[in-house]
């Protein structure tokens, strides 16, 4: 197997020529390798990869990954060199989400290992200190060993320097503030909560009208601060592709980035309807009478 190879400014020509046409970009999570050849296929420009989406494919929600069930990092590493990138043609490039607070690991070093493998960009959120509430005990005992957003901006800055394409993701106009301003990311996007929807969401109660005019706030501060940045919209009520035309259609972004939409939630309802078919089969009059 030799897998393909592209590079940061490969992918940033094709990104800004589907700004310039108009042409919506869209990015997606996959934790196995049938889902990220069945996204390649699709048509998808970028296949990320992290530790949530690993657990995800094993049937657990995305935010298993902020308890210290697995290193994030060596899993994230193992999983796209041993089972993403082998399944993929090279169409679609694929981001690493990486843990920037990772205290055993120098990140220039590991983003090197990256790029020596053939990850060509990198994200902060496999975990980012972004997904925990502010106002929360955990957030400021984490805050206080050390674990901040400020790592992150360092190694998405430096990610950029050695370059790969940076992928910058926070929950809040605050971090989304400090990515921005700190590491001026190639992509920036506002995460607005977890999906809703299936058999793990999380439903907040929020519409797809309140997740998209959240958004394009946070759209308005990211041009303001780094005009040449590419905006893409994730999460919270937006779970399926009506939701998402919305978001298209109602903010000022480049394009969506999709999670648990096309991969958890497809995967529960397609295995449960066709399992569910051969599960409740039964046997004929003719075959009974015969036996």
């Amino acid at each position: 197997m030799i897998v393909s190879r592209t590079t940061r400014k490969a992918i940033l020509t094709k990104l800004k020529k589907k700004v310039a046409e108009h042409d919506p970009i869209l990015i997606s999570s996959a934790g196995s390798g049938l889902v990220a050849s069945l996204l390649e296929k699709a048509g998808v420009d970028c296949v990320n990869t992290f530790a949530g989406a690993r657990l995800r494919a094993n049937g657990m929600g995305t935010m298993a990954m902020m308890w210290p069930i697995l290193d994030s990092n060596a899993q994230v590493l193992r999983n796209t060199t041993e089972d993403i990138l082998p399944a993929m043609k090279g169409d679609a490039f694929i981001c690493a989400c990486i843990n920037a607070n990772d205290p055993l690991k120098d990140m220039r070093t590991f983003l090197q290992v990256l790029l020596d493998n053939g990850i060509p960009a990198v994200s902060n959120i496999g975990p980012s200190i972004s997904y925990v509430d502010k106002d929360s005990t955990l957030f400021k005992v984490m805050h206080k060993s050390g674990i901040r957003i400020e790592h992150e901006v360092e190694m998405l800055a430096l990610a950029k320097e050695m370059g790969l394409l940076s992928v910058g993701l926070a929950f809040d106009m605050e971090d989304a503030r400090a990515i921005l301003e700190g590491a001026k990311p190639d992509i920036f996007c506002f995460h607005a909560g977890n999906t809703k929807g299936g058999l793990r969401g999380y439903d907040s109660g929020e519409t797809i009208e309140g997740t998209a005019e959240r958004t394009e706030v946070a759209y308005k501060m990211a041009r303001e601060i780094h005009p040449e940045v590419i905006l893409v919209g994730h999460g919270a009520a937006m779970e399926t592709p009506d939701d998402a035309q919305y978001m298209l259609d109602h903010t000022s972004g480049h394009g969506v980035w999709t999670g648990s939409s096309t991969e958890r939630l497809p995967i529960e309802k397609a295995v449960f309807e066709a399992a569910s078919a051969f599960a409740n089969l039964t046997f004929s009059a003719k075959a009974t009478q015969e036996s």
